[in-house]
């Protein structure tokens, strides 16, 4: 999927609305479609595939990263950072391919502000009680981080009037062909 000129998509939504999914199943069916490594600064789950999704740092060295300008978004959440280095999407538009930042509502509006030609998608729970279960059904954390974590899923469903797009991930196929006709589109009208 080269193009003279690439472009980036936020894809954004809360924790267990199941966008890792969609976002897997995407890159699966479309490996030419680049997904953005994010900067953390989390300790890690145990989970070998994180470290394609995250580089992680310490504190101290992510704060460098702030203070040089190597980010272009980022955000505390759960008292830890998150954050989106510059380099590689610049890198990924310059050479016309499609990069995906999976980042939080936070993040995306920090985005925004930076790249206002930006399109973004914001992935929904069919409903609060699945959410809960995909939470709970994890047995990763604590019943109270289950807790801070769909307080926070409710304060980011809230913002997702913000979006350009809304996909609903009731049926997993029908998420990622409705993403993938979203990439599609934006490939066409650019």
């Amino acid at each position: 999927m080269r193009m003279s000129k690439g472009f980036a998509l936020i894809v954004s939504g809360p924790s267990g609305s199941g966008k890792d999914t969609i976002l897997r199943t995407l890159f699966e069916q479309h490996p030419e479609i680049r997904f953005s490594i994010s900067t953390v600064t989390r300790p890690r789950r145990g989970d070998p595939k994180e470290d394609e999704k995250y580089t992680f740092v310490s504190r101290d060295r992510f704060e460098k990263m702030i203070e040089n300008g190597e980010l272009l978004e980022y955000n505390e959440y759960l008292e830890n950072y998150y954050g989106t280095p510059k380099k590689p999407i610049d890198d990924a538009i310059k050479n016309g391919d499609v990069i995906i930042l999976e980042i939080d509502v936070n993040g995306a509006a920090n985005v925004r502000k930076n790249m206002p030609q930006i399109k973004s998608v914001f992935i929904m729970p069919p409903s609060m009680e699945v959410l809960e279960d995909r939470l709970s059904g994890r047995g990763t954390e604590a019943a109270d981080t289950v807790k801070k974590r769909l307080d926070q899923a409710k304060a980011e469903i809230a913002r997702r009037d913000e979006y350009d797009y809304i996909v609903v991930n009731d049926v997993l196929e029908t998420a990622v062909d409705e993403l993938y006709n979203i990439i599609s589109n934006q490939i066409k009208n650019s």
